[in-house]
């Protein structure tokens, strides 16, 4: 056979031989070296919230009284090409509002369908509206308490795999704390009385009778571990907060606008003090930002 393979001699033939597998070996390092900076990165992006559980109330403790809350328009999962790198920038904004302490995040849909009888409203959500709210409730909400509000969904196909905001008041059944969050149980108990669910062994029970199936934020008493039977108060979701000082996650607002971020804001008063990002704008390091209550 007079072929090119043929012709080379069998040292040249096992000196390309080598060559072509110290190139694999190379690449294949490479590749094991990119694998490693890549886990690297993950492991870093997804270490925990740093948590400040309260296990007691005193004089001591001191509350917050300011909120920080800011919008974010729906059309920003847009430019995202895959579903997984929508989910990845929705899990991202909301881990940045873990570690920001930001009690309300609004997004608002900057594209909605217009009704043709009323120009300011819209009669109809965008698609990365709907997907990035529900991710952030989603990741919001304690791990315990999701299979009670968040059925399998379409916009959740990839929230499992987001790094875990890991808040304050999401807390383990070996985590003390005086606040935990809750589902209200179904179980009958005494008149004038229901059970919560707060993810520890045995439900809770609360001196109010309201409907099964809503969140609740309970304060058990000092030293609950020990009790055979848990009884707490159920509270104001501001409260931890208030008058405790801690970080107990945002709350998910959705404007139909725009103007509805201001218009719509739940404090009374309002907003006192708003900021608008632009890349024209003047540096924030260099800004004066004023006391307020609600930015």
């Amino acid at each position: 056979m007079d072929t090119e393979e043929s012709s080379i001699p069998k040292v040249d033939r096992k000196t390309l031989k080598a060559e072509k597998k110290k190139k694999k070996k190379e690449e294949l390092l490479k590749n094991l070296e990119r694998r490693e900076l890549l886990k690297e990165a993950v492991a870093n992006s997804a270490k925990p919230v740093p948590k400040n559980i309260l296990s007691g109330l005193s004089n001591d403790v001191k509350g917050r009284d300011y909120t920080v809350s800011f919008a974010i328009p729906g059309s920003i999962l847009d430019n995202q090409q895959t579903p997984e790198l929508r989910s990845y920038l929705a899990g991202q904004i909301a881990r940045a509002a873990a570690v920001f302490s930001v009690d309300e995040i609004v997004v608002y849909d900057d594209e909605g369908v217009k009704d043709s009888e009323n120009t300011d409203l819209n009669t109809k959500k965008s698609r990365g509206v709907e997907q990035l709210s529900r991710i952030l409730m989603y990741l919001e909400c304690p791990q315990y308490l999701r299979k009670h509000f968040f059925p399998l969904h379409q916009d959740l196909q990839f929230a499992g795999i987001l790094s875990p905001t890991d808040m304050p008041h999401h807390l383990r059944t070996d985590d003390a704390s005086v606040y935990r969050e809750g589902v209200v149980s179904d179980k009958q108990v005494k008149e004038g009385h229901c059970l919560v669910k707060i993810g520890l062994k045995s439900d809770c029970l609360v001196n109010m009778a309201l409907k099964p199936g809503i969140r609740v934020t309970v304060r058990l008493k000092e030293g609950y571990e020990f009790d055979s039977k848990l009884k707490g108060t159920v509270v104001s979701p501001s409260e931890p907060r208030t008058k405790a000082g801690l970080y107990w996650g945002y709350n998910v607002r959705v404007a139909p606008n725009l103007s509805s971020v201001f218009t719509g804001s739940p404090y009374k008063g309002g907003y006192d003090l708003s900021l608008g990002t632009s890349e024209k704008g003047t540096n924030v390091d260099t800004c004066e930002i004023p006391k307020f209550e609600h930015l």
